[in-house]
């Protein structure tokens, strides 16, 4: 049986401005923008309430379909809470006999893994638009990436760690990699 109409309403918080073009939402704050577009989804988006709550629409769907909603509402809360926020990934390096060494470069955008498992190529690696890469202070062997889309940062921090894995060798031993 197919629901007529189904919605779900997102808070809107009072230093975020957001506009909708079609099915791009566009969320602005003072720390910068963050655009996503929803052209695959069929939906429609509204605001409600002098642009304090955003509305997600669906119309004419069964309960598999109408599940799209929430689906769509998580990516646009994660830009709310990213424009106000920054998310932060921390990733350490860890080695039990080759010392593994990282290096930052290019304006912190560009990361270079020497020595992993002794091996003498250079790993190089570019962060995702916009993602900053640094050194921890506090602790030893860790990295960290900060910036406002949670997506780019993930996504980051999972490269790093894809490259590090450790081919042709028993993974219950030689647990040399970098991790987060």
């Amino acid at each position: 049986m197919k629901t007529i109409l189904s919605n779900q309403t997102i808070d809107i918080l009072e230093n975020v401005d957001i506009t909708l073009k079609g099915h791009t939402v566009t969320v602005k704050s003072l720390r910068g923008t963050l655009q996503r577009n929803f052209n695959h989804i069929n939906i429609e988006h509204s605001l409600l309430r002098k642009k304090k709550r955003l509305q997600v629409d669906k119309w004419c769907e069964n309960r598999k379909q109408l599940a799209v909603i929430h689906t769509n509402c998580s990516p646009v809360q994660n830009m709310i809470k990213a424009i106000t926020l920054d998310f932060c990934y921390q990733v350490r390096s860890v080695y039990a006999h080759f010392l593994i060494n990282v290096v930052i470069q290019q304006n912190v955008s560009l990361v270079e893994m020497r020595k992993f498992v002794g091996e003498m190529y250079i790993c190089r690696f570019q962060m995702r638009s916009g993602v900053v890469c640094s050194v921890s202070q506090v602790q030893e062997n860790e990295l960290i990436l900060d910036r406002h889309n949670i997506e780019f940062v993930s996504n980051s921090a999972s490269l790093i760690q894809r490259v590090t894995i450790v081919k042709n060798k028993d993974i219950r031993k030689n647990l040399d990699g970098i991790y987060f």
